[in-house]
């Protein structure tokens, strides 16, 4: 759905407690975290705007969102 917001809070809900947690202590993890959320933001504003972008950059983005998810939920499932 366009315009859906992805960000960690909503995509992981039962890691809620270990995703504040992993913030606080973990400056890689808080960067990382804060890299993903304005990556989802920012696409989502595309989606909502018409994208206007070319469909590879919109694409690169999303596939650049979906790598950062898969490692930030990996730290999730391990702390």
């Amino acid at each position: 759905m366009l315009g859906e917001s992805h960000s960690l809070k909503n995509e992981f809900p039962e890691y809620l407690d270990t995703l504040k947690s992993l913030i606080k202590s973990d400056a890689k993890f808080a960067a990382d975290a804060q890299k993903y959320d304005q990556l989802d933001k920012e696409i989502r504003e595309l989606e909502l705007n018409a994208a206007p972008i070319d469909d590879e950059n919109m694409h690169q983005m999303k596939h650049d969102r979906a790598v950062l998810k898969d490692y930030l939920y990996a730290k999730l499932k391990g702390a």
